[in-house]
């Protein structure tokens, strides 16, 4: 369990704060599938949740300023024939986002920029490649249009999203569910955790595994991995005697950890939330009314604990806002919001309540939580006596900008993460449509083919066709045969009634 202690550290004060009912999207079904995701997807632009939908699988796509209740005839993203699984925006463009689903695909959709006026049924690129469900969605952090999908099948599959290819499938590494998957900083590496209590992180190009842990938390429940920006991986689940767990692990030693820590004997899966620029984890049980917070740091017992912040009704799910979506330039006294764009009344930082000046307050966080019928963002802040930039909560952050494109990731490059500075505020820019164009690779095989052959060998052509032609007839002929038995086990059946309907005359 964890002591305590009081140590200096800039973040030991943060604290959060729900928004009021008006001010949060209500009368929303969430989805009810038994699958670990967060179910929430939030960029400077839109939310995006996982619902209930009959006849397949669907998701609300809503713009952050419509607050209040939701219609129930709202368009939805409604192009899957299985309940959705997981989502993901993609860093690149804040109008595109994947979706995976129980139907075994994995479709990539443009938002229009204002949002859905009415369903949007016809996704940009279906990737077909899984035989079973997908449940793992994760966006390339530096790379444009390059998407990793994990399934139920035990497989991992790496997307070139902008030609509709799969491009590395990552078979044998895994011999059960995977239960998550995540990228490193750059986008080299990406670390997983399986149902084997096996903590992997691999070189996906190399399509090799440099490091693992097994039994890295010995209980049967779920385990959660991420990478935090010094290459170290952190990690989430359950002991022998199903205590949840957080772990702190180096890649280059995977031996024994850096650092184990007990919490308490709930049983909800943890799901993590990273920020990179403060160090700082989130903790979200999914079943739980809490959020707990530590600070990543050099020194023991190097996850430190912050803080919790705990509400009455049990969250169903989270969504984060990435940092550019904060409004960081204002200093405000109980914030209703902070987002880009936002048309909330000004508040002045030294306003007074109860006849007392109140200290100035800073986001460093907002979520999205997921109720059984209600989405409520919750903002986590830290006082502080200036209302001036702090640069220190607001380092330079990952911008929208690609740093590569995706054919240069496949052929081996790395591009660090593009950083943009939030002192003057973040202000989005216009965002290219998505365009896929799809390489038809017989085409290619048989460019290359004739380029070989002379004009003597084309004679030779006709051959694979009578080929195929007999093929055809044999595979009539099954069809025919199968159809001649099914008419007349038809006919069977009614015989076989009439006697039953005599018999019980």
């Amino acid at each position: 369990m964890f002591r305590r202690v009081v140590r200096a550290s800039k973040f030991r004060h943060v604290f959060g704060q729900a928004l009021k009912n008006d001010q949060c999207y209500d009368d929303i079904r969430v989805s009810r599938v038994t699958w670990d995701s967060s179910f929430c997807a939030v960029n400077p632009k839109f939310v995006a949740i996982i619902i209930e939908a009959s006849g397949g699988g669907a998701f609300l796509v809503l713009p952050l300023n419509k607050s209040g209740r939701i219609d129930k005839a709202y368009p939805t993203v409604c192009g899957h024939t299985g309940p959705v699984l997981d989502i993901d925006w993609c860093p690149h463009n804040d109008q595109v986002i994947a979706s995976g689903s129980e139907d075994c695909t994995v479709m990539v959709w443009q938002i229009p920029e204002n949002g859905l006026v009415t369903g949007l049924s016809e996704p940009v690129v279906v990737l077909e490649g899984h035989s079973k469900r997908v449940g793992i969605i994760t966006w390339h952090p530096t790379a444009r249009n390059v998407l990793l999908s994990a399934g139920c099948d035990n497989l991992i599959i790496i997307w070139n999203v902008g030609t509709g290819e799969a491009m590395i499938q990552l078979e044998d590494m895994h011999p059960d569910v995977i239960f998550s998957a995540c990228w490193n900083r750059n986008g080299s590496l990406i670390c997983t955790a399986c149902k084997d209590k096996t903590i992997r992180v691999i070189d996906p190009r190399k399509e090799e595994i440099v490091g693992e842990k097994e039994k890295a938390h010995e209980g049967a429940r779920p385990m959660r991995a991420i990478f935090l920006s010094d290459g170290n991986v952190f990690t989430t689940g359950f002991s022998r005697m199903s205590e949840r767990q957080l772990a702190l692990w180096n890649p280059q030693a995977m031996d024994e950890a850096i650092s184990v820590h007990e919490m308490d004997t709930s049983n909800g899966v943890l799901l993590p939330f990273y920020d990179p620029d403060t160090n700082v984890v989130y903790l979200c049980g999914k079943g739980d009314s809490s959020i707990r917070y530590f600070e990543i740091t050099d020194e023991a017992p190097f996850v430190h604990y912050l803080n919790t912040f705990t509400t009455k009704e049990p969250q169903r799910g989270m969504g984060y806002m990435p940092k550019r979506g904060l409004d960081v330039n204002k200093c405000e006294i109980a914030r209703s919001r902070t987002k880009w764009g936002s048309s909330w009344p000004e508040l002045s930082p030294y306003k007074r309540i109860n006849s007392r000046p109140c200290q100035p307050e800073l986001c460093t966080m907002q979520f999205y939580k997921l109720h059984e019928r209600k989405c409520e963002p919750i903002i986590m802040t830290v006082p502080r006596k200036s209302d001036l930039f702090q640069d220190d909560l607001y380092p330079d952050t990952a911008g929208p900008d690609c740093a590569i494109e995706a054919e240069d990731w496949f052929e081996g490059k790395n591009g660090e993460p593009i950083l943009i500075s939030l002192k003057n505020g973040y202000v989005p820019g216009k965002n290219r449509d998505l365009k896929v164009v799809k390489k038809n690779i017989l085409d290619n095989k048989l460019s290359k083919n004739t380029e070989k052959r002379g004009p003597a060998n084309k004679s030779a052509s006709p051959t694979p066709s009578r080929k195929n032609e007999a093929k055809l007839d044999e595979v009539l002929k099954e069809i025919k045969s199968l159809k001649d038995l099914v008419s007349s086990q038809e006919k069977r059946i009614i015989q076989l009634e009439e006697q039953m309907s005599k018999i019980a005359i």
